[in-house]
């Protein structure tokens, strides 16, 4: 599946999507980190969202109509969880053939390093950043969280 965050365009596994949520009414917690967004009630289940783009450090998604939380499941501390991942916009749902999938291209020292990104899929004219969603949402801290990597070897 992929989403949009500002100008760029990311993929997750269809697998770790349960649903597409309509951006609703998001009760902030106190105390929480500035890119957890909150929480929502889902159909009696309270659902804690995060907005993506701000966990990221391309600062915060302004809500517009195409605005939508993505449900995932993912593995934190060898548990499944759900969590809303608050996107700027749902695209589709396309079919990646492997043998167009990349690394992130060499660059120099730190130009590109990112170990949240799969790899890097070229759909017809487009990029798509394959994101290792599980990495991402246990990872802790906002800002440049695609530029940190734990030094080499």
């Amino acid at each position: 599946m992929t989403f949009r965050l500002s100008n760029e365009e990311y993929g997750l596994p269809i697998l770790k999507v349960k649903e597409l949520v309509a951006l609703a009414a998001i009760t902030r917690v106190p105390g929480a980190a500035e890119f957890m967004r909150g929480v929502i009630n889902l159909r009696g289940r309270i659902l804690p969202v995060l907005d993506l783009r701000e966990k990221f450090g391309m600062g915060q998604i302004a809500q517009t109509k195409h605005t939508v939380v993505i449900v995932v499941e993912h593995v934190l501390d060898g548990r499944r969880r759900s969590i809303g991942i608050m996107v700027d916009e749902a695209l589709e749902v396309i079919r990646v053939d492997p043998a167009s999938i990349e690394a992130l291209p060499d660059a120099g020292p730190k130009a590109f390093q990112s170990d949240l990104i799969l790899g890097v899929a070229k759909v017809r004219d487009r990029v798509v950043f394959l994101l290792d969603i599980d990495l991402a949402l246990a990872r802790e801290g906002s800002p440049s969280a695609l530029n940190e990597l734990p030094p080499p070897g």
